[in-house]
């Protein structure tokens, strides 16, 4: 028997998204506006409408002619946009193939055909995806993740007459390249912006909004839920609370399904293993090692031989999380005989945000016996000089060697950061 294929459950709009759905329109006094920006919090509904919108626009615009969307990558546009655009699409009469393997979706209806071309803006050699393509508009998901050199060479392929432009994203910091040169240029790029909050998506309920709310705090606070370009400065996990995250030996589970191992290996630098038990879809951080002294020339295979003994009595260890970098320690621990040692993901900000989220929904707790990385949680802080004045998040290079070993767990076991499961 086949299974019935997924439909989409239309919502009212919001007045704003609305303004979305209908600025291009001959009526509308912002017609002539070369392109719009939405931005503002998760969950307002913004991406719904403006993907909605930027197809139905191209397809009252234009025939046979092409057209560009974007995501941080291709796989992260065809899970948030993609699948419920196409569901949104069918809805409403239209024909949609979507050539998979050519990342090409051909879109019909009332005799007119376009073409949709996927591309993802991960890093600097993505502008060399998109070079030589004439496109008639660009939809851009998740703009302030992308590299300015894709949103240029993508934004300089729309030469075709009545070509517009479509921004979408969550707030950054406020010197970020896409604030300074986009947002705060709205008047002579000619576009429309509108700022989203979460009272801008009807089908939230109060609940619901009042969940999200408590999922984050700082910075994420003010980025996901007031939607504002904040700058990120001061302690970055200034969610962590003692009282409520640390727990005495006694307090932890005695027993645990899996065990992971997060390690940050330093030749010049501290070295730290870290040992995790979860239990009911918990972390707890039970065990540490933390050597600092750099003059003691400790080689890979030194370390090596402490970690065995760091994982000794531990049958269950599922996987091991080491910092990519440390290739000679890798190879130390193989020839030792030790198993699945995976490669970390090394995506620092979202890894930070998994992190925070994790801590302020209660899954992610310490054991007092671990005092360095309880001790890192309150210096690990954020290099405000550099997103000042160059307009990047990222930590100050100090006290981080527990963080980033940490972060390696709990960004793949956790999952990654809960914004991008939903449709924002």
């Amino acid at each position: 028997m086949k299974s019935k294929a997924p439909k989409f459950n239309w919502k009212p709009f919001s007045r704003k998204q609305k303004q979305v759905l209908t600025w291009w329109l001959p009526e509308s006094p912002v017609h002539d506006k070369d392109g719009i920006i939405a931005d503002g919090a998760i969950r307002s509904g913004k991406t719904l409408s403006m993907s909605f919108s930027y197809v139905v626009w191209a397809m009252s615009t234009f025939d046979q002619h092409n057209f560009g969307m974007a995501g941080k990558t291709i796989g992260s546009f065809r899970r948030n946009v993609l699948f419920w655009l196409k569901l949104m699409l069918r809805s409403r009469g239209y024909r949609v193939h979507d050539a998979r393997t050519d990342n090409l979706v051909t879109i019909s209806k009332d005799g007119k055909e376009n073409y949709f071309y996927i591309f993802g803006g991960k890093d600097e050699s993505s502008q060399d995806l998109i070079q030589g393509i004439t496109l008639a508009g660009m939809f851009f998901d998740e703009v302030a993740l992308m590299p300015e050199s894709f949103v240029n060479q993508a934004t300089g392929r729309c030469s075709v007459d009545g070509s517009k432009f479509w921004f979408n994203c969550n707030p950054d910091g406020p010197y970020h390249w896409f604030k300074t040169g986009w947002i705060d240029k709205v008047t002579e790029k000619s576009l429309l912006h509108l700022h989203f909050t979460m009272e801008d998506n009807l089908s939230l309920s109060e609940r619901i909004k009042a969940r999200y709310r408590a999922m984050y705090s700082g910075v994420f606070f003010k980025r996901y839920i007031l939607g504002l370009w904040a700058m990120a400065e001061g302690v970055i996990y200034d969610m962590f609370d003692e009282d409520i995250s640390v727990k005495k030996p006694e307090e932890l589970p005695q027993e645990f399904s899996k065990y992971y191992v997060g390690v940050d290996y330093g030749h010049t630098n501290a070295t730290v293993f870290l040992l995790f038990g979860q239990q009911d879809k918990k972390l707890y951080l039970i065990k540490e090692y933390y050597h600092s002294d750099v003059t003691s020339s400790k080689a890979p295979s030194d370390y090596a031989r402490d970690f065995l003994e760091f994982i000794a009595g531990i049958d269950n260890i599922k996987k091991i999380f080491i910092d990519p970098s440390a290739k000679g320690f890798i190879t130390e621990l193989k020839k030792m005989g030790v198993r699945r040692i995976e490669e970390a993901d090394n995506d620092v900000l979202p890894g930070i945000e998994s992190v925070a989220v994790s801590i302020k929904e209660e899954e992610l707790f310490v054991s007092s016996q671990c005092r360095e990385t309880i001790k890192e949680f309150f210096s690990y802080i954020w290099d405000a000089k550099a997103s000042q004045d160059r307009g990047e998040d990222k930590p100050i290079k100090k006290h981080d060697h527990a963080m980033d070993a940490l972060r390696y767990v709990v960004y793949t076991v956790l999952g990654k950061p809960r914004r991008s499961r939903f449709f924002t």
